[in-house]
């Protein structure tokens, strides 16, 4: 059976373009937002706690993409 795994964490707005990326690629992603879960519960965490999970039968593939990702935007 396929597990989730975490393959980035970054900003909200990192993470959603970099999952709509792994989407153009049939890659499917869960979004686990950190940022959101702490300021809804009444506590702060920080900007660079949005996490992208996969599945672990799609890390290959999808550390291409997140490659290509980092070297276009310098990160």
């Amino acid at each position: 059976m396929a597990e989730q795994v975490r393959i980035y964490t970054a900003s909200a707005i990192t993470i959603n373009r970099l999952a709509q990326l792994l989407e153009e690629q049939n890659i499917p992603s869960i979004i686990k937002n950190n940022q959101e879960s702490g300021r809804l519960a009444g506590f702060g965490t920080t900007a660079e706690s949005v996490e992208l999970y996969i599945l672990d039968t799609d890390v290959e593939k999808a550390q291409k993409v997140v490659d290509v990702f980092k070297s276009v935007n310098n990160i």
